[in-house]
Protein backbone atom coordinates (compact mmCIF):
# COMPACT_ATOMS: atom_id res chain seq x y z
CA UNK A 1 0.00 0.00 0.00
CA UNK A 2 1.04 3.59 -0.56
CA UNK A 3 2.73 5.25 2.41
CA UNK A 4 2.10 8.86 3.32
CA UNK A 5 4.77 11.06 4.87
CA UNK A 6 2.77 13.50 7.01
CA UNK A 7 5.01 15.47 9.36
CA UNK A 8 3.53 17.26 12.36
CA UNK A 9 2.95 20.94 11.64
CA UNK A 10 6.03 22.91 12.72
CA UNK A 11 4.89 25.15 15.59
CA UNK A 12 8.01 27.34 15.68
CA UNK A 13 6.16 30.06 13.75
CA UNK A 14 3.17 30.02 16.12
CA UNK A 15 4.51 32.70 18.47
CA UNK A 16 5.13 35.14 15.61
CA UNK A 17 1.68 34.44 14.18
CA UNK A 18 0.05 34.94 17.60
CA UNK A 19 1.92 38.22 18.04
CA UNK A 20 0.68 39.43 14.65
CA UNK A 21 -2.92 38.40 15.50
CA UNK A 22 -2.78 40.02 18.96
CA UNK A 23 -1.49 43.32 17.57
CA UNK A 24 -4.37 43.83 15.16
CA UNK A 25 -6.69 46.74 15.99
CA UNK A 26 -9.05 44.74 18.20
CA UNK A 27 -9.29 43.47 21.75
CA UNK A 28 -7.33 40.28 22.40
CA UNK A 29 -9.20 37.19 21.23
CA UNK A 30 -12.16 39.19 19.98
CA UNK A 31 -12.33 37.38 16.62
CA UNK A 32 -12.75 34.06 18.38
CA UNK A 33 -12.41 30.98 16.19
CA UNK A 34 -11.26 33.11 13.24
CA UNK A 35 -8.07 33.82 15.16
CA UNK A 36 -7.50 30.10 15.73
CA UNK A 37 -8.01 29.38 12.04
CA UNK A 38 -5.62 32.17 11.03
CA UNK A 39 -2.99 30.71 13.36
CA UNK A 40 -3.56 27.17 12.05
CA UNK A 41 -3.44 28.14 8.37
CA UNK A 42 -0.33 30.24 8.90
CA UNK A 43 1.38 27.39 10.73
CA UNK A 44 0.45 24.84 8.04
CA UNK A 45 1.83 27.14 5.34
CA UNK A 46 4.76 28.30 7.53
CA UNK A 47 4.19 31.96 6.76
CA UNK A 48 2.87 35.12 8.40
CA UNK A 49 1.00 35.92 5.17
CA UNK A 50 -0.91 32.75 4.21
CA UNK A 51 -2.88 32.51 0.97
CA UNK A 52 -5.68 30.29 -0.28
CA UNK A 53 -5.28 29.16 -3.89
CA UNK A 54 -7.78 27.43 -6.19
CA UNK A 55 -10.04 25.98 -3.47
CA UNK A 56 -11.63 22.70 -4.51
CA UNK A 57 -14.29 20.26 -3.39
CA UNK A 58 -13.93 16.66 -4.57
CA UNK A 59 -17.11 14.56 -4.43
CA UNK A 60 -16.58 10.80 -4.40
CA UNK A 61 -19.53 8.59 -5.37
CA UNK A 62 -19.91 4.88 -4.67
CA UNK A 63 -22.59 2.27 -4.13
CA UNK A 64 -23.02 -0.08 -1.19
CA UNK A 65 -24.20 -3.67 -1.26
CA UNK A 66 -25.86 -3.16 2.14
CA UNK A 67 -28.39 -0.87 0.41
CA UNK A 68 -30.16 -3.99 -0.88
CA UNK A 69 -30.80 -5.09 2.73
CA UNK A 70 -33.20 -2.23 3.51
CA UNK A 71 -31.13 0.23 5.57
CA UNK A 72 -32.14 3.27 3.49
CA UNK A 73 -35.51 4.64 2.35
CA UNK A 74 -33.95 5.53 -1.03
CA UNK A 75 -33.18 3.00 -3.79
CA UNK A 76 -29.57 2.48 -4.87
CA UNK A 77 -30.27 4.08 -8.26
CA UNK A 78 -30.29 7.50 -6.57
CA UNK A 79 -26.48 7.37 -6.37
CA UNK A 80 -25.91 7.39 -10.13
CA UNK A 81 -28.83 9.80 -10.67
CA UNK A 82 -27.20 12.25 -8.25
CA UNK A 83 -23.87 11.90 -10.04
CA UNK A 84 -25.60 13.14 -13.22
CA UNK A 85 -27.10 15.97 -11.14
CA UNK A 86 -23.60 16.95 -9.97
CA UNK A 87 -22.32 16.88 -13.55
CA UNK A 88 -25.22 19.06 -14.70
CA UNK A 89 -24.59 21.59 -11.92
CA UNK A 90 -27.91 21.15 -10.15
CA UNK A 91 -27.02 19.80 -6.70
CA UNK A 92 -26.52 21.63 -3.42
CA UNK A 93 -22.75 21.35 -3.67
CA UNK A 94 -22.81 22.88 -7.16
CA UNK A 95 -24.73 25.89 -5.87
CA UNK A 96 -22.35 26.53 -2.97
CA UNK A 97 -19.13 25.98 -4.92
CA UNK A 98 -20.36 28.39 -7.61
CA UNK A 99 -21.25 30.95 -4.97
CA UNK A 100 -17.79 30.75 -3.40
CA UNK A 101 -15.67 30.41 -6.58
CA UNK A 102 -14.55 26.89 -5.73
CA UNK A 103 -13.70 24.15 -8.19
CA UNK A 104 -15.77 20.95 -8.02
CA UNK A 105 -14.53 17.55 -9.14
CA UNK A 106 -16.85 14.55 -9.32
CA UNK A 107 -15.36 11.07 -9.00
CA UNK A 108 -16.87 7.68 -9.81
CA UNK A 109 -15.21 5.66 -7.05
CA UNK A 110 -17.49 2.65 -7.47
CA UNK A 111 -21.02 3.43 -8.63
CA UNK A 112 -23.17 0.53 -9.81
CA UNK A 113 -23.66 2.16 -13.22
CA UNK A 114 -21.66 2.45 -16.42
CA UNK A 115 -21.11 6.15 -17.16
CA UNK A 116 -19.02 5.40 -20.27
CA UNK A 117 -16.49 8.21 -20.75
CA UNK A 118 -18.64 11.06 -19.48
CA UNK A 119 -16.87 14.43 -19.75
CA UNK A 120 -16.41 16.13 -16.40
CA UNK A 121 -16.38 12.85 -14.48
CA UNK A 122 -13.15 11.45 -13.04
CA UNK A 123 -13.29 7.74 -13.79
CA UNK A 124 -11.68 5.88 -10.88
CA UNK A 125 -14.15 3.00 -10.45
CA UNK A 126 -12.83 0.16 -8.27
CA UNK A 127 -15.95 -1.98 -8.74
CA UNK A 128 -19.69 -1.82 -9.43
CA UNK A 129 -20.44 -1.06 -5.80
CA UNK A 130 -19.33 -2.99 -2.72
CA UNK A 131 -20.64 -6.35 -1.54
CA UNK A 132 -23.22 -6.57 1.25
CA UNK A 133 -21.27 -6.81 4.49
CA UNK A 134 -24.25 -8.58 5.98
CA UNK A 135 -23.03 -11.56 3.93
CA UNK A 136 -19.29 -10.96 3.25
CA UNK A 137 -16.65 -8.22 3.46
CA UNK A 138 -17.61 -5.09 1.51
CA UNK A 139 -14.37 -5.23 -0.48
CA UNK A 140 -11.10 -7.12 -0.62
CA UNK A 141 -8.00 -5.64 0.99
CA UNK A 142 -6.56 -5.21 -2.52
CA UNK A 143 -9.63 -3.20 -3.59
CA UNK A 144 -9.38 -1.10 -0.42
CA UNK A 145 -5.74 -0.27 -1.10
CA UNK A 146 -6.53 0.47 -4.76
CA UNK A 147 -9.22 2.95 -3.69
CA UNK A 148 -6.86 4.66 -1.25
CA UNK A 149 -4.17 4.98 -3.90
CA UNK A 150 -6.61 6.31 -6.51
CA UNK A 151 -7.84 8.94 -4.07
CA UNK A 152 -4.25 9.98 -3.40
CA UNK A 153 -3.48 10.21 -7.13
CA UNK A 154 -6.50 12.48 -7.72
CA UNK A 155 -5.40 14.89 -5.00
CA UNK A 156 -1.78 14.79 -6.18
CA UNK A 157 -2.92 16.06 -9.58
CA UNK A 158 -5.19 18.75 -8.12
CA UNK A 159 -2.35 19.97 -5.90
CA UNK A 160 0.02 20.12 -8.86
CA UNK A 161 -2.47 22.42 -10.59
CA UNK A 162 -2.04 24.94 -7.76
CA UNK A 163 -4.74 24.07 -5.22
CA UNK A 164 -3.75 24.35 -1.54
CA UNK A 165 -7.14 24.13 0.22
CA UNK A 166 -9.44 21.19 -0.42
CA UNK A 167 -12.68 19.75 0.90
CA UNK A 168 -14.22 16.33 0.32
CA UNK A 169 -17.80 15.25 -0.17
CA UNK A 170 -19.52 11.97 -0.96
CA UNK A 171 -22.59 10.41 -2.49
CA UNK A 172 -23.61 6.84 -1.86
CA UNK A 173 -26.96 5.47 -0.76
CA UNK A 174 -26.51 3.68 2.62
CA UNK A 175 -23.10 5.17 3.35
CA UNK A 176 -24.25 6.43 6.76
CA UNK A 177 -24.48 2.74 7.69
CA UNK A 178 -20.82 2.19 6.79
CA UNK A 179 -19.80 5.35 8.63
CA UNK A 180 -21.71 4.29 11.77
CA UNK A 181 -20.01 0.89 11.94
CA UNK A 182 -16.55 2.35 11.22
CA UNK A 183 -17.12 4.89 13.99
CA UNK A 184 -18.36 2.28 16.46
CA UNK A 185 -15.42 -0.06 15.92
CA UNK A 186 -12.62 2.52 15.69
CA UNK A 187 -13.89 4.79 18.48
CA UNK A 188 -15.13 1.93 20.68
CA UNK A 189 -18.55 3.56 20.99
CA UNK A 190 -21.74 1.44 21.20
CA UNK A 191 -23.34 1.06 17.75
CA UNK A 192 -26.65 2.38 19.10
CA UNK A 193 -25.05 5.81 19.64
CA UNK A 194 -23.51 5.89 16.15
CA UNK A 195 -26.58 5.13 14.02
CA UNK A 196 -28.81 7.93 12.77
CA UNK A 197 -31.71 8.44 10.39
CA UNK A 198 -29.48 8.96 7.34
CA UNK A 199 -31.58 10.24 4.45
CA UNK A 200 -34.72 10.32 6.59
CA UNK A 201 -35.68 6.98 8.13
CA UNK A 202 -38.83 6.83 10.26
CA UNK A 203 -38.78 5.06 13.65
CA UNK A 204 -39.53 1.67 12.12
CA UNK A 205 -36.81 2.10 9.50
CA UNK A 206 -34.32 3.22 12.14
CA UNK A 207 -35.04 0.12 14.22
CA UNK A 208 -34.54 -2.08 11.14
CA UNK A 209 -31.27 -0.32 10.34
CA UNK A 210 -29.98 -0.92 13.88
CA UNK A 211 -30.92 -4.60 13.73
CA UNK A 212 -29.26 -5.14 10.33
CA UNK A 213 -26.05 -3.35 11.30
CA UNK A 214 -25.84 -5.18 14.63
CA UNK A 215 -26.18 -8.48 12.75
CA UNK A 216 -23.47 -7.37 10.30
CA UNK A 217 -21.01 -6.59 13.09
CA UNK A 218 -21.76 -9.98 14.69
CA UNK A 219 -21.16 -11.66 11.32
CA UNK A 220 -17.60 -10.24 11.24
CA UNK A 221 -16.87 -10.25 14.97
CA UNK A 222 -13.52 -11.97 14.42
CA UNK A 223 -11.94 -9.28 12.22
CA UNK A 224 -8.92 -7.31 13.37
CA UNK A 225 -9.85 -3.83 14.56
CA UNK A 226 -7.12 -2.22 12.45
CA UNK A 227 -8.23 0.77 10.33
CA UNK A 228 -7.77 -1.03 7.01
CA UNK A 229 -9.53 -4.21 8.12
CA UNK A 230 -12.51 -2.22 9.41
CA UNK A 231 -12.55 -0.09 6.25
CA UNK A 232 -12.37 -3.03 3.84
CA UNK A 233 -15.00 -5.04 5.74
CA UNK A 234 -17.61 -2.32 6.23
CA UNK A 235 -16.59 0.69 4.13
CA UNK A 236 -17.46 1.97 0.69
CA UNK A 237 -15.22 2.64 -2.26
CA UNK A 238 -15.97 6.36 -1.92
CA UNK A 239 -15.02 6.31 1.79
CA UNK A 240 -11.75 4.47 1.11
CA UNK A 241 -10.92 6.79 -1.79
CA UNK A 242 -11.65 9.83 0.38
CA UNK A 243 -9.37 8.41 3.08
CA UNK A 244 -6.48 8.19 0.59
CA UNK A 245 -7.29 11.66 -0.74
CA UNK A 246 -7.15 13.15 2.75
CA UNK A 247 -3.84 11.44 3.56
CA UNK A 248 -2.31 12.76 0.34
CA UNK A 249 -3.66 16.27 0.97
CA UNK A 250 -1.97 16.37 4.37
CA UNK A 251 1.25 14.92 2.94
CA UNK A 252 1.23 17.78 0.41
CA UNK A 253 0.73 20.38 3.15
CA UNK A 254 -2.76 21.31 2.00
CA UNK A 255 -5.55 22.62 4.23
CA UNK A 256 -8.29 19.99 4.56
CA UNK A 257 -11.90 21.11 4.97
CA UNK A 258 -13.73 18.30 6.75
CA UNK A 259 -17.43 17.97 5.94
CA UNK A 260 -20.03 15.86 7.76
CA UNK A 261 -20.60 12.40 9.17
CA UNK A 262 -19.34 10.22 6.31
CA UNK A 263 -16.39 12.47 5.46
CA UNK A 264 -15.39 12.52 9.13
CA UNK A 265 -15.57 8.71 9.20
CA UNK A 266 -13.08 8.64 6.30
CA UNK A 267 -10.87 11.04 8.25
CA UNK A 268 -11.22 8.84 11.33
CA UNK A 269 -9.71 5.93 9.38
CA UNK A 270 -6.98 8.21 8.01
CA UNK A 271 -6.17 9.50 11.51
CA UNK A 272 -5.70 5.94 12.76
CA UNK A 273 -3.17 5.48 9.94
CA UNK A 274 -1.35 8.77 10.68
CA UNK A 275 -2.58 10.97 13.52
CA UNK A 276 -0.66 14.03 12.25
CA UNK A 277 -3.34 14.46 9.56
CA UNK A 278 -5.60 16.10 12.15
CA UNK A 279 -3.28 19.13 12.36
CA UNK A 280 -4.09 19.94 8.71
CA UNK A 281 -7.88 19.73 9.21
CA UNK A 282 -10.47 22.44 9.70
CA UNK A 283 -13.77 20.90 10.83
CA UNK A 284 -16.35 22.93 8.98
CA UNK A 285 -19.58 21.91 10.66
CA UNK A 286 -21.39 19.53 12.97
CA UNK A 287 -23.87 17.42 11.05
CA UNK A 288 -27.38 16.71 12.25
CA UNK A 289 -26.60 12.98 11.95
CA UNK A 290 -26.66 11.55 15.48
CA UNK A 291 -23.15 10.11 15.63
CA UNK A 292 -21.27 13.11 14.26
CA UNK A 293 -20.99 15.03 17.53
CA UNK A 294 -19.54 11.98 19.28
CA UNK A 295 -17.08 11.38 16.45
CA UNK A 296 -15.96 15.02 16.54
CA UNK A 297 -15.47 14.71 20.31
CA UNK A 298 -13.37 11.58 19.81
CA UNK A 299 -11.17 13.57 17.41
CA UNK A 300 -11.10 16.55 19.83
CA UNK A 301 -12.47 18.67 17.01
CA UNK A 302 -14.29 22.00 17.33
CA UNK A 303 -16.58 22.54 14.31
CA UNK A 304 -17.05 26.02 12.86
CA UNK A 305 -20.77 25.73 12.20
CA UNK A 306 -23.80 23.88 13.53
CA UNK A 307 -26.63 24.52 11.10
CA UNK A 308 -28.54 21.25 11.36
CA UNK A 309 -27.21 20.22 7.92
CA UNK A 310 -27.06 16.55 6.88
CA UNK A 311 -26.84 16.66 3.09
CA UNK A 312 -23.27 15.46 2.63
CA UNK A 313 -21.75 16.17 -0.81
CA UNK A 314 -19.18 18.47 0.85
CA UNK A 315 -21.84 21.15 1.37
CA UNK A 316 -20.75 21.98 4.92
CA UNK A 317 -17.18 22.53 3.72
CA UNK A 318 -18.31 24.80 0.88
CA UNK A 319 -20.66 26.82 3.11
CA UNK A 320 -17.90 27.33 5.72
CA UNK A 321 -15.18 28.26 3.22
CA UNK A 322 -15.90 32.04 3.36
CA UNK A 323 -15.11 31.91 7.09
CA UNK A 324 -11.67 30.47 6.36
CA UNK A 325 -11.17 33.23 3.80
CA UNK A 326 -12.19 35.78 6.44
CA UNK A 327 -9.58 34.40 8.85
CA UNK A 328 -6.80 34.64 6.29
CA UNK A 329 -7.92 38.06 5.08
CA UNK A 330 -7.99 39.69 8.51
CA UNK A 331 -4.52 38.31 9.22
CA UNK A 332 -3.18 39.80 5.98
CA UNK A 333 -5.13 43.05 5.69
CA UNK A 334 -6.28 44.27 9.10
CA UNK A 335 -4.20 47.15 10.47
CA UNK A 336 -1.99 46.76 13.51
CA UNK A 337 -2.11 49.21 16.41
CA UNK A 338 1.21 50.64 15.24
CA UNK A 339 0.31 51.03 11.54
CA UNK A 340 -3.08 52.57 12.32
CA UNK A 341 -1.79 54.88 15.02
CA UNK A 342 -4.30 53.45 17.48
CA UNK A 343 -3.37 53.32 21.16
CA UNK A 344 -3.22 49.84 22.62
CA UNK A 345 -4.41 49.18 26.14
CA UNK A 346 -2.15 50.42 28.90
Amino acid sequence: MATFNIPPVDKDIAAALQHKIDNKTKPLGSLGQLEKIALQVGAIQQTLTPALHQPAIVVFAGDHGIAKEGVSPFPQEVTYQMVFNFLQGGAGINVFTRQNDMQIRVVDAGVNFDFNQHPGLIHAKVGMGTKSYLQEPAMTMIQCQEAIEKGAAIVREIHQEGCNVIGFGEMGISNTSSAAIIMSLLCNIPLEQCIGRGTGLDDEGLARKKAILSEAIARHKGIEKTPLHVLSTFGGFEIAMMCGAMLQAAAAGMIILVDGFISTAALLVASKINEHILEYCIFTHQSNEQGHQLMLSHLKAVPLLSLGMRLGEGTGAAVAYPLIRSAVTFLNEMASFESAGVSNKA
